[in-house]
């Protein structure tokens, strides 16, 4: 399993609206295959940025399957104009898991 991070930096004003169109854009990325879970989580100090994990099977799920899909250009159109910078995205792999 690979796990996709990024932080969101949203143009302030426009979190509602991210939120919104967030939820609709969630829809598209788990028609992939390989995907397998995300999560978007809101930063406390900072309201408008956020983090975005993706769970994939393996990485070119996400940057070939996903990346190369028509869905992609729909999450694009969704997505990227709210993004200021655009965000760095960074792929990592379990090395150690501890659950209570």
């Amino acid at each position: 399993m690979v796990l996709e991070m990024a932080i969101l930096q949203v143009i302030k004003g426009e979190e509602v609206y991210f939120e919104k169109d967030f939820a609709m854009a969630s829809q598209i990325i788990q028609s992939i295959s390989g995907y397998i879970s995300h999560s978007l989580s809101k930063c406390i100090e900072a309201e408008n940025k956020y983090l975005l994990l993706v769970d994939w099977e393996k990485l070119e799920d996400h940057t070939i399957g996903f990346r190369t899909s028509e869905a992609y250009l729909e999450w694009k159109k969704l997505l990227h104009h709210y993004y200021n910078p655009f965000p760095v995205v960074e792929h990592y792999e379990m090395i150690l898991e501890n659950r209570k």
